[in-house]
């Protein structure tokens, strides 16, 4: 995917870039209401600008063009960022859009990380897709955010905003679990048994959590939940706000002197529809659950109903054909896609994910990545499913050119899973391939 911006005034000064003479380049950004000298022009030093982001920045500035495609998103995220900074508003923007509509799941999978450097350096009015994007996660599905594995490193100015949320779909003893669990993780010195905590622990907790514990809804907590899961902690909550949630469960209706914040706005929201009968013949819904959890790399296997992906069928080889060059002609530009083939006569499921987008024009390459893998999925007499994900990311995947793309397609790796047909059609002959070691097997789809 490339990207063209002004190609009218900088198309005469791209191909300066080809000319490595006189390569000292400086940038500089006016600002408003700023003057660091006589001309009001600030510059901008950026040592940590990697020479990658640096290059796309220099083919911005001189051409107008940014190919993107075959770029790891942790790139793209840090060009948005740097585009930001140097007040490239046009090139953030477009990046942060792409980000939204087409890595969803990279950014479901670095929440902590974004959302946090968003949140942190105010940013929420300069990222408003961005924004929107996590606040409709955290409102409608809080439990893809607190249960991630990166949840306790979530920087404290973001738990706050997501504590602030009056919509988020969560139950509030569900809700001060994960408080109580971050502030723990904060200090990593404390007893692992509660009983064992001195009041000096008890202190550094209440200081930990001082800006989030007047955030949670004490007062729409049930009786039991008080006692079993506040009471051990009634040292950080103080004598005030105890006695208030003791006096409403004697005298409901009397005022208590602690702010009473109203109850959260549960809505419970409904998931778009992710699958169909139509989608796929070979996979099922717990296949797409599996699937989902690897690409997000959790630890813990999404339940259907909270999988964060809506599927779209995009080739199926009894409709479209099994010719390798069908393949190409379908799949080119496509981004985020899972390959599934059925190995024929066993109920043995192969596949593989490729997070970049498949190009029908390439003249054979390699592609990087260390976020493809490929898999096989417990099925019928295969008990357990087996997830293998890239070690060398510079030899992730291969591109066939156009005359190989007639009887080669789909290739994960050198050739750990590749779909191959000399008669140009993968159910005629047993040309596919998947390596285990250093031995090869055949596969008949």
């Amino acid at each position: 995917m490339s990207f063209k911006f002004f190609d009218k005034l900088s198309q005469d000064f791209s191909e300066l870039l080809n000319d490595k003479k006189e390569y000292n380049v400086v940038i500089e950004v006016e600002l408003e209401n700023t003057v660091t000298n006589e001309n009001n022009v600030k510059t901008i030093i950026k040592p940590n600008i990697s020479t990658q982001i640096f290059e796309i920045i220099l083919k911005y500035i001189y051409g107008g063009v940014i190919t993107i495609e075959n770029i790891e998103t942790k790139i793209i995220y840090e060009l948005m960022i740097v585009a930001n900074e140097l007040e490239f508003e046009e090139l953030s923007k477009k990046l942060e859009s792409y980000l939204v509509e087409s890595k969803a799941s990279w950014l479901r999978t670095h929440f902590s990380r974004v959302y946090h450097s968003i949140v942190d350096n105010n940013k929420c009015n300069e990222f408003k897709g961005l924004n929107q994007f996590y606040n409709d996660i955290i409102t409608k599905y809080p439990n893809l955010i607190f249960e991630s594995e990166d949840f306790t490193s979530l920087q404290e100015a973001a738990l706050i905003s997501i504590l602030e949320k009056d919509n988020l779909q969560l139950e509030e003893i569900k809700i001060w679990d994960y408080v109580i669990k971050w502030g723990i993780a904060q200090n990593s010195t404390f007893p692992p048994n509660l009983e064992e905590w001195s009041k000096e622990n008890f202190k550094t907790l209440k200081v930990t959590l001082q800006q989030c514990l007047p955030l949670i809804r004490y007062f729409h907590i049930s009786e039991k939940d008080i006692w079993e899961k506040l009471k051990p902690y009634r040292k950080i909550l103080g004598m005030q706000l105890w006695d208030d949630l003791y006096q409403q469960r004697l005298f409901p209706n009397q005022p208590v002197k602690s702010l009473v914040l109203p109850a959260r706005i549960i809505s419970n929201p409904e998931l778009p529809q992710r699958i169909n009968e139509l989608i796929s013949t070979i996979i099922s819904e717990e296949h797409v659950a599996e699937i989902s959890t690897w690409i997000d790399r959790k630890s813990t296997i999404y339940s259907f109903a909270n999988v964060p992906y809506k599927l779209q069928l995009i080739l199926r080889g009894s409709k479209d054909g099994f010719q390798p060059k069908t393949f190409w002609d379908m799949c080119n530009e496509q981004a985020g896609t899972i390959v599934i083939a059925k190995v024929s006569g066993t109920d043995e499921i192969l596949g593989g994910y490729n997070p970049l987008a498949w190009d029908s024009k390439t003249q054979g390459t390699w592609m990087e990545t260390s976020d493809s893998f490929i898999f096989s999925l417990k099925n019928g007499n295969i008990q357990n499913s087996i997830l293998s994900r890239v070690k060398n990311k510079t030899l992730a995947l291969y591109y066939y050119d156009s005359d190989y793309q007639k009887t080669c397609g789909p290739r994960f790796g050198t050739r750990e899973f590749i779909l191959r047909s000399d008669v140009s059609d993968f159910t005629k002959d047993k040309r596919c391939w998947s390596r285990y070691g250093n031995s090869f097997g055949c596969l008949l789809l």
